[in-house]
């Protein structure tokens, strides 16, 4: 059985898939509090630099980041990465919906 964090996981890589986007699963070595995938969409035709890059930390419905899931996503944060959060099918779809704007 599935769990409700592995339902919005599956959800968000169907969707990812299905508008063009890739992404990986991610393992870190030593790195505790570290999101769960890698999302990416090529760039627009029009616009080689719209490439859209970030990691997702996938939780289930209601949950929040841990305190050392946020003091990790801070520090990326702070070096120019972006990383996002959905525990929703909808704050999936949000995501898609911002991926070039």
């Amino acid at each position: 059985m599935t769990t409700p964090e592995g339902k919005i996981e599956k959800y968000l890589v169907k969707r990812v898939h299905e508008t063009g986007g890739k992404t990986r699963k991610l393992k870190w070595i030593g790195h505790n509090g570290a999101p769960d995938r890698l999302i990416w969409w090529p760039p627009l035709a029009t616009d080689p630099l719209s490439a859209f890059i970030f990691f997702v930390e996938v939780k289930a419905p209601g949950k929040k980041p841990t305190a050392q899931q946020t003091n990790e996503h801070k520090k990326m944060m702070q070096t120019g990465l972006t990383t996002w959060t959905v525990d929703t099918q909808d704050s999936v779809e949000f995501l898609i919906e911002c991926r070039y704007k």
